[in-house]
């Protein structure tokens, strides 16, 4: 009987004592996998990403070369051979759209890769050099955010192109990924100085600054993996930014040369002929608001996740 008791009595401290602490990125993605509109998005991305690269080398997938002109279906509307129907030169617009959305990905990844080196580089230079530095870096931040943006970038893509449309740096898509790069890193910059001048006043980057460890392994061990909240989420928001960007390049004529069909391009065109196919717009500029709301809808999700004030 007496023994019968006691496991009663384990049983229910057992049942009050508190339940086990979950870390920070175990409560994220548990907050994440409830969001519904975020995940979602984030499965419309995913199958976004996974047909523009099969589009672009798998043929069963593309279906057409996206430069090949076939007069006899030109202007044809959407159907069982062409799906998203043909432009004024018979090109199929279903590749043309799978080879401008695969363009599109590579600028905004690209474009995010690039901004986070700079980023990271400038504002943890200003966080942690001194007063001197950071007036230096936060300055240089402030030039280039005085600059109006897409002015900014037709004249650096202008530049990288050189006299006659010579190439100075690297091929087309590697020329734009620097240009929309060397206006886009200003917030990455930033927010990573802010968040490393608030985590070098916690006390546990004081009690390591205490132990002797070198500042860079403090650094690196201890104040970038606590501020990777923020910075996943302002990249996350930063792609379709570029996204767009590389859209207006291609509609004013400045992005991919032809005949390389990136959705600006292919908007640019449909533009022209909008009152007698209004499929040649209809899909290019589909995809691009499908791709920039769907990064949207899931940074916000990723905000919310990664929120250090919500709780479960």
């Amino acid at each position: 009987m007496a023994e019968a008791i006691a496991a009663n009595e384990r049983v229910t401290i057992a049942d009050m004592s508190p339940r086990r602490h979950r870390g920070l990125w175990s409560n994220a993605f548990r907050r994440l996998a409830r969001n519904r509109l975020a995940l979602i998005s984030m499965g419309i991305l995913l199958a976004m990403i996974v047909l523009a690269i099969l589009g672009n080398y798998v043929d069963w997938v593309q279906r057409y070369e996206p430069s090949a002109q076939d007069y006899s279906v030109r202007r044809a509307g959407p159907s069982a051979e062409h799906w998203f129907g043909t432009d004024s030169l018979g090109r199929d617009n279903w590749s043309r759209v799978l080879q401008g959305t695969w363009i599109s990905l590579r600028v905004g990844l690209g474009v995010q890769a690039v901004v986070v080196v700079i980023g990271v580089l400038i504002g943890g230079t200003a966080a942690l050099g001194g007063r001197w530095l950071d007036n230096l870096m936060m300055r240089l931040t402030d030039l280039a955010y005085a600059f109006p943006d897409l002015l900014f970038i037709i004249l650096l893509s202008a530049t990288f192109q050189g006299r006659q449309g010579m190439p100075i740096i690297g091929d087309p898509l590697f020329q734009m990924i620097l240009a929309i790069s060397f206006v886009a890193w200003v917030t990455i910059a930033r927010l990573v100085r802010g968040q490393m001048l608030a985590l070098s006043e916690q006390d546990f980057v004081t009690a390591a600054r205490a132990t002797g460890l070198p500042e860079w392994r403090i650094v690196f061990q201890h104040m970038l993996p606590n501020a990777l909240g923020p910075l996943i989420v302002a990249i996350v928001f930063g792609i379709p930014l570029a996204i767009f960007a590389e859209a207006v390049l291609g509609f004013i004529g400045i992005g991919m040369p032809p005949p390389t069909a990136s959705l600006g391009v292919l908007v640019s065109n449909g533009y022209d002929e909008i009152r007698t196919n209004i499929w040649l717009i209809v899909f290019p500029a589909g995809t691009i608001a499908i791709m920039m709301l769907c990064f949207t809808f899931l940074g916000d999700g990723l905000r919310d996740a990664l929120d250090p004030r919500a709780r479960e």
